[in-house]
């Protein structure tokens, strides 16, 4: 019996969610410098997805808190262009399929709210990162798109939906 579980954040989340999220970037040796380790958002995870066309998704195992992503529409983009933020994972989420739940869940959702490309960024090295997002369909860019203020990332990545 599987005790991973997929939920909307709660507001009671913020301060774990965050601690997790700025350690995986750590980890995973993200600057802190024009990426999402300096967003305010990190902090605020509940308030800043509480909005339409807005989500984001924890996953958890035994009711602890072991990695998250979410959708919003992309910045200063097309309405029907969204991103996938802050798709991170602690070391005990990795190698067990849940990337690929987490992934299927935010897409699904995006879906339903419209949209009809979904958008990521992230880093050229996180190379177990690119397998997931290439075998879920997204495509390498050769440059950003829109505003995300995530001048360091240096990986692009979209997908039909």
């Amino acid at each position: 019996m599987s005790t991973i579980k997929i939920r909307s954040v709660a507001p009671e989340d913020n301060k774990e969610l965050a601690s997790i999220l700025r350690d995986v970037l750590i980890e995973m040796g993200v600057p802190k410098v024009g990426t999402a380790y300096e967003d305010e958002a990190l902090d605020l995870m509940y308030q800043t997805y509480n909005h339409p066309r807005k989500k984001y998704y924890v996953v958890e195992d035994h009711g602890r808190i072991i990695g998250g992503a979410g959708i919003a529409q992309l910045e200063n983009e097309s309405y029907d262009i969204c991103e996938l933020q802050k798709m991170y994972f602690l070391p005990e989420a990795r190698g067990r399929g849940i990337g690929t739940q987490m992934m299927n869940t935010c897409l699904d959702y995006a879906k339903s709210q419209g949209f009809v490309k979904c958008y990521l960024e992230t880093m050229p090295y996180m190379m177990a990162a690119r397998k997931l997002y290439k075998k879920t369909g997204f495509v390498p860019l050769d440059g950003p798109m829109g505003d995300t203020g995530h001048y360091s990332c240096q990986a692009w990545m979209i997908k039909e939906l």
